[in-house]
């Protein structure tokens, strides 16, 4: 296998939520490896990111969507049919956490994460099949490592975590006799704005954090990246159905180190 059919030079490819945190490092990965991205993105700030990185000679395109809206998401699958003659890839990576006492969780935190987290990868899955059905592709669902292993408040999130890998394996038998592959991704913390601000504030917590993991870091979301960039070119195409864990080794250890 050569080079070129290894890499996703020239490929088209969606990621959802890529304004920001995790999405933003695999958009940046994406287009630095030679992708034309698509960065679907509910935030208007969105627009200003993807010019940014335009700016650098990335193939980054802007379209506002909000996941949770299904006529969002028909319109920006109807806007990526306009503009590009083929779609080689969706990263599913869109997604919300709301965290709090579980006596205390509310139908509607409920159902947003539901819809966000979950009812988006089918929705978005779905439209991006249809584009590439027969010519084959592939689609990289984030999900977590909540998916196998929770905290307390966070029932919600872990159970659309574990949805979207159980979904992943479902889809991937599914959409095979289309020619298109379908993974999952689980990361495990990793240093967004939010966790690094928080890690910033108590430096003992940063430490805390560093401990938990063997090799005593925690992702760089253009880790994430690269790991979609893997599961979206042909070096990956043996591999369907599979979840890529990217924790750097937290769920690997068998005692909750809580006490360090």
């Amino acid at each position: 296998m050569s080079e070129q059919q290894c890499g996703i030079g020239g490929r088209v490819v969606v990621v959802t939520g890529g304004g920001a945190g995790i999405g933003l490092g695999i958009v940046k990965v994406l287009a630095q490896q030679g992708a034309r991205v698509v960065m679907a993105e509910c935030n208007p700030e969105g627009s200003r990111t993807s010019a940014a990185l335009c700016e650098q000679g990335l193939d980054v395109r802007f379209i506002p969507c909000d996941v949770g809206d299904p006529a969002s998401i028909d319109a920006l699958f109807a806007e990526v049919r306009s503009h590009y003659p083929r779609l080689d890839g969706l990263v599913n990576n869109a997604g919300l956490t709301i965290h709090g006492d579980f006596l205390e969780a509310s139908l509607e935190s409920w159902e947003r994460m539901v819809n966000v987290n979950l009812r988006s990868v089918f929705l978005c899955s779905q439209h991006a099949a249809r584009m590439m059905a027969g010519a084959g592709g592939a689609i990289v669902n984030i999900s977590s490592n909540h998916a196998g292993a929770s905290s307390e408040g966070f029932e919600g999130y872990a159970a659309t975590k574990g949805g979207i890998t159980a979904m992943t394996r479902a889809m991937a038998w599914s959409l095979g006799k289309h020619r298109i592959r379908v993974n999952s991704l689980s990361p495990g913390l990793t240093l967004t704005d939010h966790i690094g601000q928080l890690m910033s504030d108590k430096p003992e917590l940063g430490r805390f954090y560093h401990a938990l993991h063997a090799t005593q870091r925690i992702n760089q979301p253009e880790d994430v990246g690269q790991l979609a960039a893997f599961l979206l070119s042909d070096a990956s195409i043996s591999l369907t159905g599979a979840d890529l864990m990217a924790d750097n080794g937290l769920s690997a250890h068998l005692f909750n180190r809580s006490g360090i």
